[in-house]
């Protein structure tokens, strides 16, 4: 039986959400992620508080997530992916940003949290479908008897990586590089859809 592949989102398929809600609404204290602050409830919990600060409601953001597309090569790299193997999205982001990104990749399947709004428009929260979504979907599929490979990028990633059968890093930080991990290091799609479809069980 092959694999289920299961991918990060952002930084993988396509470009970090936050980064480009920073650039958009010219607030740099939103361009931090995961890769820089690995505890996601401090992170989020920060982001919560300046977007409440600046003004920024959840339409605002979703406005510019319309407009963000996947990272070059990313959809031809899932396509031929999907051709091979089945594939699972273990994302952190929320299902309402999601949305217009993955109709651009063809609606693969995809497993994240979920938002809480005010009436006035604004985050007020977040719901983790469970702690550590990642790593337990991973560890969900192997105790029904999947074999998994696994890819991310970011310091939340690494938990995952380690539950799967094999994890592979996709252009990881060098904060992540400079911890010495066994995962393998991948640059681009090709490398990573090598990666991922070269091992078996």
């Amino acid at each position: 039986m092959n694999p289920v592949c299961c991918l990060d989102l952002e930084g993988v398929l396509v470009p970090e959400i936050w980064i480009n809600v920073a650039d958009r609404t010219r607030v740099r204290e939103l361009r931090l992620t995961t890769r820089d602050i690995p505890d996601y409830d401090v992170l989020m919990r920060r982001r919560i508080k300046i977007l409440r600060e600046k003004g920024i409601r959840l339409a605002d953001i979703q406005r510019v997530i319309a407009t963000m597309r996947p990272l070059p090569g990313a959809v031809s790299f899932l396509d031929r992916l999907r051709s091979v193997r089945q594939v699972l999205i273990l994302s952190d982001t929320f299902y309402e940003f999601a949305g217009p990104l993955m109709k651009k990749l063809a609606w693969p399947t995809l497993f994240c949290n979920f938002l809480e709004t005010d009436r006035a428009g604004f985050i007020s929260g977040y719901r983790l479908r469970q702690p550590n979504g990642k790593e337990k979907a991973v560890r969900g599929l192997r105790s029904i008897g999947f074999r998994t490979v696994a890819a991310g990028d970011s310091f939340n990633d690494l938990t995952m990586l380690k539950a799967a059968d094999r994890g592979v890093l996709f252009r990881p930080p060098d904060k992540i590089l400079k911890l010495r991990l066994r995962f393998p290091v991948t640059r681009t799609h090709g490398e990573l859809y090598r990666a991922l479809t070269s091992y078996q069980p």
